[in-house]
């Protein structure tokens, strides 16, 4: 079986001192009341010969409607415990979560109901500070906002950003 890869973007923010980064939740009723462990990155499986990068900025805006703009700054790769990989990269926006227009998906439900229902792809958006955002992301997909921290050269506790030069 060919290993899964999916491209997402991480849109981060800079708030007084701190770094702000926007999670997805999925949406569909099997994440309706999970919350700890089940938000990720906005992210989408590559398709043939797909640029990963245009992969993720398509993900992005099919499952938040927001646009994401340059520069993009290489997050590197992760396997999750399904094996499936993710590359992803972090861009600096705002957004408005109230502001979610995300695609819907279709699946059968109730199972074995023989109806078809329709769900978004992400049900909703927040605004998280690095220590929250690791508890809420799936655990395989923490590590992203270490990365983004250290490459914006910000310390690991609260997303704290380094004091300005004198």
């Amino acid at each position: 079986m060919a290993t899964i890869r999916s491209a997402g973007l991480l849109m981060f923010r800079r708030r007084a001192s701190a770094v702000e980064v926007l999670l997805a939740h999925p949406g569909g009723p099997f994440w309706v009341r999970r919350d700890e462990a089940s938000w990720t990155l906005p992210k989408g499986e590559i398709g043939p010969d797909e640029d990963p990068l245009a992969a993720a900025r398509r993900e992005f805006l099919e499952e938040t409607g927001f646009a994401s703009t340059p520069p993009f700054l290489p997050l590197g790769e992760l396997r999750q415990k399904s094996g499936k990989r993710i590359t992803a990269w972090a861009f600096e926006g705002d957004a408005d979560p109230a502001l979610l227009v995300s695609n819907l998906f279709e699946m059968e439900w109730p199972p074995r109901s023989g109806r078809m229902q329709s769900f978004p792809e992400v049900d909703r958006v927040r605004w998280f500070d690095p220590d929250e955002a690791r508890h809420k992301l799936i655990a395989g997909q923490a590590p992203f906002v270490d990365t983004l921290l250290r490459t914006l050269g910000v310390e690991r506790g609260a997303g704290e950003l380094p004091a300005a030069p004198a």
